[in-house]
């Protein structure tokens, strides 16, 4: 059994969709019960071996939960400054909370976190070895979660991504297309370098590593399981905000998502007047996880395509 938390999010969405699709079991839950109340955690575990919570013909031993995906998260970097408690109680006392419950009950965690654990002042792919040094209550806040994990338990993956996009929530896909729709010119910021991620290929990426945990074998006494730890998920290449616009723009056009000419104009960090200082440079290695997972990942461009093409898109 496996045990979506947030999973009315942008992330978590696409991945009970994924869920469905492969026909495993899980159950979901979102606010309705509170990861910074660790009571309610303790209450939600003590509960799901219910019939309440499953058909009656489901056995027992599947409804002990082995897995917890945590898609939770306070995400909205500029807030987060003006709500530093609450920020932290979500980004790092809550993953606090549900690895004690994961600890306690024998599961193993997936729990995302981000790009703003680094300081963006970086030339070369971020790889998970390096030391974190978060710029602002948001970083702190994640980087604080993913320590929390760590000094709790032994049974994790922590997966840090950037970029984020997908079909449910807001996003700078949807916020692009949006302002392309009506404005006839634009300003995006160019210097602040990274790749974005298509929801569905992490969300593709969390159930490969239950898989191939779950379903790891032994050749001459070596298991072939991901070896627990941080590991970076992105789309592959990199470019800059105004680059992706560009390219949203162009898509968009193409598909017929945007219905009138719009210029993009690349401005400064400075120019644009950003409240909050983000990582000017946020490549993320993605070395580990291709190797460990046997992984080919897509291009930040290809998967923006299927993105802007498909029947789900509805900015």
């Amino acid at each position: 059994m496996i045990w979506l938390i947030g999973c009315k999010g942008m992330l978590g969405s696409e991945v009970a969709k994924q869920l469905d699709e492969k026909k495993l079991p899980w159950i979901g839950t979102d606010r309705e019960v509170d990861i910074t109340d660790p009571q309610a955690l303790i209450d939600f575990t003590n509960k799901i071996e219910t019939a309440a919570y499953f058909p009656s013909d489901l056995r027992k031993a599947d409804r002990k939960i082995q897995w917890i995906i945590n898609c939770s998260a306070y995400t909205n970097v500029d807030k987060a400054e003006e709500e530093p408690e609450l920020a932290e109680k979500l980004n790092a006392t809550g993953p606090l909370n549900i690895a004690r419950v994961a600890r306690s009950i024998g599961a193993k965690l997936i729990h995302i976190s981000t790009d703003y654990v680094f300081d963006g002042q970086g030339t070369a792919p971020y790889t998970e070895d390096l030391p974190k040094a978060p710029l602002g209550v948001y970083g702190k806040t994640k980087a604080a979660g993913e320590d929390a994990i760590m000094k709790e338990m032994n049974t994790y993956y922590i997966i840090r991504t950037a970029w984020l996009y997908g079909f449910d929530g807001k996003n700078f896909v949807y916020t692009m297309t949006k302002l392309m729709n009506s404005h006839d010119q634009i300003r995006v910021v160019n210097d602040q370098k990274g790749t974005p991620t298509y929801a569905p290929d992490l969300a593709s990426v969390i159930l490969r590593f239950i898989d191939k945990s779950d379903n790891a074998k032994s050749f001459f006494g070596k298991n072939s399981a991901p070896a627990y730890g941080i590991y970076h998920f992105t789309n592959a290449g990199q470019t800059n905000w105004y680059e992706f616009a560009c390219e949203i723009y162009r898509l968009g056009r193409k598909f017929g998502r945007i219905k009138q000419e719009c210029t993009v104009n690349p401005c400064t960090t400075e120019e644009y007047g950003a409240k909050v200082q983000r990582p000017a440079y946020s490549v993320l290695s993605k070395d580990k996880i291709s190797k460990s997972l046997k992984l080919k990942i897509p291009e930040w461009q290809n998967s923006l395509e299927k993105f802007i093409k498909s029947d789900r898109f509805n900015p």
